[in-house]
């Protein structure tokens, strides 16, 4: 039998573009050689697909891509591939959109499927559905930005076209300070920001607007930053917990990704009771998304209350070397290469 034919599609026109290079290529050399035929594949910020005759650098973020030659017909290309690998972060590749392609051409793929994708990439609606669910997560409002105007959307879906002076006004009487303010389809912490008072909320639903048209605006949260990777697709297993402290005030895309005094720790320092029920919500809220082949589950964790809060899901975590997806699932004893082949095998 011959070796799996794998592309693996990463770059993308998403404000994580310069992350996901690091991951797709990450991947793409960690796949085991003597199993597959690699094709990394990358898409640039216009949306031109590329195949990668050499990707053996170390990319770091911010790093453009070299050795590239454009694909001319994407249909046919894809076409000769058993299975496609995704590692596009945000928009047009963690949202639904490129999963909708994949499945038009009927080629087996890595990850969440179309519904998944584009919940789980929409902050509101993954928050809609965690509410159904009845998992807790922070107290949030929020609007939608229409030319000038602003519309206020209540719990009940009633709309109220406003000004955002107005609309920062019944969010100011119905939440508690502060606030993160966020695009609904955002990721990397890209456009987000807290606010402590009516004059900062005003200014960061403004930037957030240039990000996306829904924004999003939750109340903070007191306790540790929990993640948990899940694997599976009807047997959905979590790993052990990862615990982030924040260089800065919260966790942004420079403490992320450029700033080295953002620390985890692994495993997360929780009482056994505590970690399994952060696990078993990981599985709850991935299966309430209708999630399929893998997702990394944020939370709050407040250990005086023993209150979790699910904060997000990620359908295409981050693949770094230093990304906490796959070192989630190192310590719990399955290395980088052999989560790699169960991805691809979940696919399958």
């Amino acid at each position: 039998m011959g070796k799996i034919k794998v592309g693996v599609i990463f770059g993308g026109m998403s404000t994580e573009h310069d992350v996901s290079i690091v991951s797709g290529t990450s991947v793409a050399k960690k796949l085991d050689i003597n199993k597959y035929d690699i094709f990394p594949i990358y898409i640039d910020n216009d949306g031109k697909w590329y195949e990668c005759a050499d990707i053996s650098k170390k990319y770091q973020v911010g790093d453009k891509i070299e050795n590239i030659q454009i694909i001319d017909n994407i249909i046919q290309y894809l076409r000769k591939l058993d299975v496609l690998f995704p590692v596009l972060h945000g928009l047009y590749g963690e949202d639904g959109t490129i999963q909708g392609l994949f499945e038009l051409l009927k080629i087996p793929y890595v990850g969440c499927r179309v519904l998944a994708s584009s919940i789980a990439m929409d902050k509101v609606y993954a928050k809609i559905i965690f509410d159904k669910a009845g998992i807790k997560q922070a107290n949030y409002e929020y609007i939608r930005k229409d030319n000038d105007d602003y519309i206020y959307i209540d719990k009940k879906f009633n709309e109220k076209r406003c000004k955002l002076e107005e609309a920062c006004k019944i969010i100011d009487n119905n939440l508690s300070y502060p606030v993160f303010i966020k695009p609904s389809n955002s990721g990397s912490s890209v456009g987000i920001n807290k606010a402590n008072n009516i004059k900062e909320l005003e200014k960061h639903i403004e930037y957030a607007s240039k990000y996306d048209t829904k924004i999003l605006i939750e109340e903070n949260l007191v306790g540790k930053e929990i993640e948990c990777s899940v694997l599976g697709n009807e047997d959905v297993k979590a790993s052990c917990l990862g615990e982030i402290t924040p260089a800065e005030n919260f966790y942004t895309f420079d403490a992320k990704y450029k700033n080295a005094q953002s620390k985890l720790t692994i495993p997360a320092r929780l009482n056994d009771e505590l970690s399994n029920k952060v696990r078993n919500i990981a599985i709850k809220a991935f299966k309430a998304i209708d999630g399929k082949g893998f997702a990394r589950v944020d939370f709050f964790v407040n250990e005086e209350t023993n209150d979790i809060y699910i904060n997000e899901i990620n359908t295409l975590p981050g693949f770094t070397e230093i990304s906490m997806y796959p070192k989630l699932w190192e310590q719990s004893g399955l290395e980088y290469s052999k989560l790699l082949d169960e991805l691809i095998k979940l696919a399958l």
